[in-house]
């Protein structure tokens, strides 16, 4: 079992730069597949970029692909997003999902842990 709670959202302006961090709670983190998802009011979910549970590949959703980088620290327990040259677009409750085992899940169904969100809200 993994609980997961993110951090670092907020107001920023376009072009500026944010990082998300979500703390996962429990020993199996590790092998745990991890990703983030955003949702704006009237879309739906859509992934932003998964990461394996080594850290070592990564997959990013071709809107964010250059901008956004994803990470992990396994000894901290804590998945990372690193959002720079932020657009309006951007705006979205972001939400850190995890899968236990699984490569590369792109699905939102194949996952088993969710946070609450973190509310990211980028100004023109």
């Amino acid at each position: 079992q993994v609980q997961l709670v993110e951090s670092g959202g907020g107001l920023v302006q376009a072009g500026d730069s944010l990082r998300l961090s979500c703390a996962a709670s429990g020993r199996t983190f590790r092998t745990t597949a991890m990703a983030w998802f955003r949702q704006a009011p009237g879309r739906e979910r859509e992934l932003v970029a998964v990461i394996t549970q080594s850290g070592r590949t990564t997959y990013y959703a071709d809107s964010v692909k250059g901008r956004f980088t994803i990470s992990r620290d396994n000894a901290k327990n804590t998945l990372y997003l690193q959002m720079n040259s932020l657009k309006p677009e951007d705006t979205a409750a972001y939400y850190c999902a995890g899968r236990s085992g699984g490569y590369l899940p792109t699905d939102q169904y194949e996952y088993n842990y969710w946070g609450q969100g973190t509310q990211v809200t980028v100004s023109s």
